[in-house]
Parts: structure tokens; sequence; C-alpha cells
């Protein structure tokens, strides 16, 4: 094969733990009789509040085909790469098993929303049920050095409390706000999506939306933007680059020969799985030729209507859901392809690239 996939999982082959049904027919034509891969895949998800093996495993149960751990990309998995932030303390945001995920990654000492509440317990008063009745609070010897936000979390008030009291005391929550301090310490953001699909028949709001409500609350307070080190997940050049790192590795590890030249990158997102085709001459920098987007109508997309002859003129007007840092160009939200549903793209990849499994 001289060409691989990028798949989105919400919205492409599930819909909250429901499997849209297309997927399984999909992916038994990607595979040979042992059920190994006929084409490098990789799954690209915004997703980060779980380590990749039990993401990985959660898939090969869903779709009947053995998948490993290297064909999956959380929106976390770049962190691998700041190497010079593993050794300090980190204070993470999220859900999930966020300690196990951070040390997964190479973080030395994560520290959670949770457990700096419990150091300071007099930073978190909103809910009235959870203030703390003996007004003391214990002595945190560490220096918070960055911020990392894996995902929504579930109090929301909570982490926008605490973190902004990180930012605004340099990292020395419990310290009166310094404003001269700024630029604040570095914050780190994985999985900028406004909003995702699961079972409810409208989307949901994403840690996107968490996003923009710490921005806003930062600049109202301080007059000035909240600055990111670096954003991660779709649609972020870094992420990219690194799923096609791992489609690369795939390819050579299976000793095929033949470059790959075209990725296919099959979302239900304008905003995030589209848009990753402006990155194209990055990409070509490397190894491959082209990225060329499929929007599938099973999720955030076109929900519930039939697939539409032209979209440009519906794209142009569109109000923009992506992240504050990243223009926006109506053009980069122009798919090379619209199809119903996964299976449909497998095909319409097969018949374009001429490949008989």
């Amino acid at each position: 094969p001289s060409f691989g996939f990028l798949f989105d999982i919400d919205g492409v082959l599930v819909r909250g733990k429901t499997p849209i049904p297309a997927a399984k027919t999909a992916f038994q034509k990607l595979v040979n009789s042992q059920g190994q891969f006929l084409v490098p895949v990789v799954f690209v998800t915004n997703a980060g509040n779980c380590l990749r093996q039990k993401k990985a495993d959660q898939l090969s149960h869903l779709l009947g085909v053995p998948i490993s751990q290297e064909q999956v990309m959380m929106s976390h998995s770049p962190l691998r790469m700041f190497k010079r932030y593993h050794e300090k303390c980190v204070l993470v945001s999220g859900q999930g098993p966020l300690l196990d995920i951070a040390q997964d990654l190479g973080f030395c000492q994560p520290i959670t929303i949770e457990t700096l509440r419990e150091k300071h317990p007099l930073l978190d008063v909103v809910d009235h049920d959870r203030r703390p009745n003996v007004l003391v609070s214990e002595y945190f010897c560490f220096k918070i050095i960055s911020v990392v936000l894996f995902g929504e979390p579930v109090r929301w008030e909570t982490n926008l409390q605490l973190i902004i009291d990180v930012l605004l005391t340099s990292g020395y929550p419990g310290n009166p706000y310094h404003h001269e301090n700024y630029p604040h310490i570095p914050v780190l953001a994985c999985n900028m999506d406004l909003m995702w699909v699961a079972e409810a028949q409208s989307p949901r709001f994403g840690h996107g939306t968490f996003m923009v409500c710490l921005e806003n609350i930062y600049k109202k307070i301080t007059g000035k933007d909240l600055k990111y080190e670096a954003l991660m997940g779709k649609p972020s050049k870094l992420t990219y680059q690194y799923a096609e790192y791992l489609i690369r590795a795939q390819a050579a590890e299976r000793q095929w020969k033949q470059p790959i030249q075209t990725l296919y990158a099959v979302g239900d997102n304008l905003m995030t799985d589209v848009y990753d085709s402006s990155w194209e001459n990055e990409l070509a920098s490397a190894a491959a030729a082209h990225c060329r987007s499929v929007l599938v109508c099973t999720g955030v997309y076109n929900p519930h209507t039939e697939v539409p002859l032209d979209t440009r003129e519906s794209v142009t007007e569109m109000v923009f859901h992506g992240h504050r840092d990243f223009r926006f160009d109506p053009g980069l939200v122009e798919p090379d392809h619209i199809v119903p549903d996964v299976d449909a793209a497998v095909d319409l990849v097969f018949q374009l690239e001429n490949f008989a499994p």
C-alpha cells in the first residue's frame, strides 16, 4: 500500500459507547484472514481520559480485529516529547486515571486538582457543602511549574478556580495574586474540541468549552490573554506529524517498501478532522505527499440529513468552532470527500487508490 488511514473514533466508529454499525463492516475489509492490517492504520482521537492500551483494547472488542496500542494516538500522546517538564511538579486537570496517564507519558511529579484542593482546603468554596469545617491550610512545599490540561474535568468550578490560583501566583496557590507575573507559568492543553457526539441527539460540551471558560476568566481578571505553551490534539500540526510518524513506523515494521504517499483522515467534525488537511505542507516535508479528508455523516457533521451535493456555501457561513489560537480559513474546512459512514469511506479510498485487498 502507498496510503494509510487516520481514523477518528467518536462519531465515526462509536456514539458514546454504542458502536456505529458500519464500523465493523469497514474493518473486516482492512484486515486479512489472520487479522493483520492490509494498510497502515492509526486511530487519532481527541479523548484523553485513559491509557493507550485501554483504548486499544476497547477498539479491538468494538471492531472485532486486533488493535495494538502503537496504532492509537490519544490527544495527550505528544506530551512524551515535552521532556523538560517531566522531572518537575506539574498540575494535571481532567478525569480518569490522571496520575497513571501522566506517569506513563514520563511525568515524575504530577499533582491532581483534588490533591491540591486537599492541601489548600480554603481555595474551593463555591459548593457550600464541600467547604472545610476547620479553617487550616496544609503547608504545600512544591512549586508548580506548569499546568497540563488533559481533558474536561467533572467539577468545573473547582478546576477553574484552582488553575486560576496557580496561574496568578506563579505556581504557589494559597499566596496572594500577583498580576504583574506575566506571562504566567506554562500551560499545555490537549483536545480543543468545543463539542463532541455521544448518544444524545445534539452535540455535548467538550474540553474546548472548558478552555473557553478558563481563557475568558483569566482575561476578565487580568486584562491579558491566557497563553499556551502547546496545543495538542486535532487539528494541531504536532498531532498530525506524530500520527504520520506512527503510520510510517507500521509500514517499516511490515517491511512494506512502497513509500506512503497519501494519508486519508476519516472524521465527523469539520473543525477538527477536516481542518487537519491544512498541515499538508508540513506533512510533505516528512514523507507523505498528500493528506486527504473524508467526512462522514454519523457524528457532529450533518446528523440525520441527506449528504449535501455542495457544501461550499454552508461551510463558509458557519460559526468557527475551532480554538481561539487557530485562524479560520473557510478553504481549510472544505472536505475532499463526503460519505455517509466509515464503511463507505473505506470503499471510496480503495477505489481512489485502485487497491484490491
